[in-house]
């Protein structure tokens, strides 16, 4: 059985957000006080490429900032890929925690679907597969 999943992500695991850069191949993020363009912000900061601020990620509430200037000073995608990334990292470890296995294909359309095999009933051999796109 499977079933469509959509996520709000809210960035709270600097754990993901390390593992989100590692598989965008970005640079370690960095936590810190960190300049936009007309503010300051205390976070974990993510160089995206060829973005002017960084992404800064506060943990203790979820959000982002970011000062991309409409796409001007940073592309959009990277932003959407960050968050991809994060939302399957994430997803990865929280399923490993329980001891569940985690398998991910990639998507002709960009996405990615992630199947996690949970335990069903109180036979240990009985599994089933629940599965999601991101």
């Amino acid at each position: 059985m499977s079933h469509i999943v959509s996520i709000q992500t809210h960035i709270r695991d600097k754990a993901a957000v390390e593992a989100a850069c590692l598989r965008l191949q970005w640079p370690e993020p960095e936590q810190g006080s960190f300049r936009l363009f007309n503010s300051t912000v205390e976070g974990l900061g993510v160089r995206a490429p060829r973005w002017q601020y960084p992404i800064v990620c506060e943990l203790h509430s979820g959000q982002l900032h970011y000062d991309n200037f409409e796409g001007r000073w940073g592309d959009p995608n990277h932003l959407d890929k960050f968050k991809q990334a994060y939302a399957i990292e994430k997803t990865k470890l929280e399923a490993r925690r329980q001891g569940r296995s985690v398998f991910e294909t990639q998507l002709e359309d960009g996405s990615v679907q992630l199947v996690v095999e949970v335990q069903y009933g109180s036979n240990p051999g009985q599994l089933q597969e629940s599965g999601g796109v991101l």
